[in-house]
């Protein structure tokens, strides 16, 4: 009788006998199924993650965040820094990529994510420690095979404890065994969510209202606090809407598909896993939703006076973004208050829409954000 273990009792790299045993072998699965998450469990992520100068300068870099107070130490004393700090999408990212390997990697539609909240600043060399609590779990109706979770989760700095980002998510995740469906809720488009954060909308084009568009769209003349709340009065004054658009694109590369998401410890195999994904509905590997989200909010803040981040809500992810796409961005100004934060600043919340090549939106939140006065 063979002895299987002895080292030179096969050759597995001889390509019938490889073949052979590949088809016989477990497969040691990542991350978890619906069932493994219930409503109050909270789950430490390990590792952490240690923020990093050369990372947070990637972040920008790529995703054309070019603000000088995250670079160079003149500008961040001015605005109040003790040093330049990470830039906020860079630890939201980081902070939300540790998080994958427990709760999403094994697939299902992002649905959404909201309560963005910049509690502190964060450093370079501060090191991550992320917990997620448990906040729902239900029963899709319309897909057996998933379940919807929903998880708040809280970035602290290790070594004080203190919170430095939280927000809340949204997912479908897949159920280790189905369950019976009847139908009630309605089917979401398949060939528009494959687990790369793109979901389709609920209801049909036929069957959603319809709003009174205004004639007239006004675009700010600057960006200070002033510029946006003069422009927002105009508006009001006449009927119309503060919504402009922002000239710059970036198209979608290797780099920014694949290196960033892994450089935060985002496992997720969406992203970098061409194999897995040629079956997919998108064909191809796609963006992690914060780096398309990243290059929006940049192109918005190139257009700014921006002094501090503040909070986000209702984020979602309308459609997958692939190799080759180029991301442009849309703002509309929603609402101006001068009294929110310090006395050279008023507080703006926007809504801010990415979208493709195609001028299909992408993603889509609001944002709070303080911006400098003239």
């Amino acid at each position: 009788m063979t002895d299987w273990s002895a080292p030179d009792a096969i050759d597995c790299a001889d390509e019938q006998v490889f073949q052979t045993l590949l088809d016989r072998v477990e497969t040691r699965e990542k991350g978890n199924y619906f069932e493994y998450f219930a409503e109050g469990d909270e789950i430490h992520h390990d590792p952490g993650l240690r923020l990093s100068q050369h990372g947070n300068e990637e972040w920008m870099g790529q995703t054309l965040n070019h603000d000088p107070a995250y670079w160079r130490p003149d500008d961040a004393r001015e605005r109040g820094f003790d040093e330049p700090p990470a830039h906020p999408d860079y630890l939201l990212a980081c902070v939300m990529g540790i998080t994958v390997e427990d709760l999403s990697e094994k697939g299902g539609y992002f649905l959404g994510r909201t309560d963005v909240t910049f509690h502190r600043t964060a450093y370079p060399g501060t090191e991550l420690d992320v917990t997620s609590t448990v906040v729902d779990t239900r029963t899709s109706s319309s897909r057996p095979d998933y379940g919807i979770v929903t998880w708040e989760s809280v970035g602290r700095d290790r070594e004080t404890g203190e919170e430095l980002v939280a927000y809340e998510r949204t997912n479908m995740i897949p159920r280790r065994e189905p369950v019976a469906s009847d139908g009630g809720e309605r089917q979401r488009s398949a060939a528009r969510a494959d687990g790369s954060g793109a979901v389709a909308d609920e209801s049909s084009p036929s069957e959603a209202a319809t709003p009174d568009l205004p004639s007239t769209l006004v675009a700010p003349e600057g960006g200070t606090f002033e510029d946006f709340r003069v422009a927002l009065e105009r508006a009001r004054d006449n009927g119309a809407a503060v919504a402009y658009r922002h000239e710059r694109g970036r198209t979608m590369d290797e780099r920014l598909v694949a290196g960033l998401p892994l450089a935060t410890l985002n496992t997720a195999r969406q992203h970098h896993n061409r194999d897995v994904m040629a079956d997919s509905p998108s064909g191809d590997i796609v963006a992690y939703g914060d780096v398309t989200r990243s290059i929006a909010l940049a192109h918005a803040r190139s257009d700014e006076a921006t002094f501090r981040e503040r909070r986000f809500e209702n984020e979602r992810f309308h459609d997958f973004v692939t190799l080759g796409d180029t991301i442009y961005g849309f703002s509309r100004v929603l609402d101006c208050d001068g009294e929110a934060g310090p006395d050279h600043t008023g507080a703006v919340t926007f809504e801010h829409v990415a979208f493709n090549q195609d001028s299909t939106p992408v993603y889509s939140g609001r944002r709070t954000a303080l911006i400098t006065r003239q």
